[in-house]
């Protein structure tokens, strides 16, 4: 019995695996490790994936740009949100901002009308921008000034870019204006830019003040400094007391030629979203400047500019050869401009 069992034993230690055995259970081993890490690596690479589109939605949710959906259909294409590239807007990302440009010829009130719009706390009016040859070059240059003012991108002392309502500037006829209409009007119409005319009825006052300004430019009676613009009444005086001396025989053709610049623009940017103003309106009624603001859709305040008017009273204190210009523009459709006022 004993044999039988030690038999048995050595029977059971006899009867082995094939040596082949090791090889193949590798082989499995290897082929489950190989699977397993390919499942893996797939979900690490789903999980990627969805990391990846979490932070692209993430990503265009702050993006998202803003809207007003109060907001009257035919006024959409006036408002804007600028993003600058010199600086945040920060929390007034999203305060809407209209685009305006006032055009006008030189010594028709428009430094003071833009004193009186840079009184109001939502409104960056940026001076005589185009007065800098090189920003008119062509139109080409014309167009990349404009982009870095209404982008506010364009700093002067009159910015407050960060939560202005309304960005512009004043923009003379004669600054490139007139020769590149085409390209500007395009633009304007483009990029929703609000167009504000502001002119002079009495031509007669403004060759008046073009006259004196152009003297001061030399005499520079002011302690020996030139201003276009004076604060006190003092110095109102002071530059009041020059006499301009008028050429009587191009008096009628030069005021032509100011009517015939104030019509043509007003043809070529007729496609725009304009008003018209005249100084002399203004003067006698500030309740115009509700107006402007209504046009550009500002909150209504109370608005002031401490410049003062420098050539007051009755046109003969002004003008040196008065006789002269009095005979020349009596019995003409010019002859009213030597009795206003303004």
């Amino acid at each position: 019995m004993a044999e039988d069992i030690c038999f048995f034993a050595k029977d059971s230690i006899i009867i082995k695996p094939p040596k082949k055995s090791p090889a193949l259970l590798r082989m499995v081993v290897v082929a489950f490790t190989l699977i397993f890490g390919i499942y893996i690596c797939s979900i690490c690479l789903k999980q990627t994936s969805l990391e990846n589109t979490s932070k692209y939605l993430n990503i265009e949710v702050m993006e998202k740009p803003c809207h007003n959906y109060d907001m009257d259909q035919s006024e959409i294409p006036y408002v804007h949100y600028p993003k600058p590239k010199t600086f945040s807007r920060a929390e007034c990302s999203c305060n809407p901002v209209r685009r305006f440009a006032i055009l006008s010829m030189q010594r028709s009130g428009s430094g003071w009308f833009e004193t009186l719009l840079n009184s109001h706390m939502n409104v960056s009016s940026n001076g005589e921008i185009f007065s800098v040859k090189y920003r008119r070059e062509n139109a080409s240059s014309i167009l990349r000034t404009l982009d870095t003012v209404y982008n506010l991108d364009f700093f002067t002392s009159a910015s407050k870019n960060h939560c202005s309502a309304a960005v512009g500037f004043k923009w003379m006829l004669n600054q490139g204006l007139i020769e590149h209409h085409k390209e500007i009007v395009e633009y304007f119409n483009r990029k929703g830019v609000s167009v504000i005319f502001l002119f002079r009825k009495n031509l007669l006052r403004r060759m008046v003040s073009v006259l004196s300004n152009s003297h001061d430019r030399y005499a520079k009676l002011l302690n020996g400094t030139h201003k276009s613009h004076v604060h006190s009444h003092e110095e109102a005086g002071t530059l009041a007391k020059y006499k301009s001396e008028i050429n009587t025989t191009l008096l009628i053709t030069d005021l032509k030629r100011m009517e015939v610049s104030a019509t043509e623009s007003l043809d070529y940017f007729n496609s725009t979203r304009h008003m018209i103003l005249y100084y002399e309106d203004i003067v006698r009624n500030q309740a115009k400047l509700v107006d402007v603001l209504e046009f550009l859709r500002l909150p209504n305040m109370d608005l002031s500019s401490r410049q003062v008017k420098i050539h007051n009273g009755p046109l003969w204190k002004h003008i040196k050869n008065w006789d002269d210009v009095n005979k020349t523009l009596s019995g003409t459709a010019y002859e009213k401009f030597l009795r206003a006022d303004y």
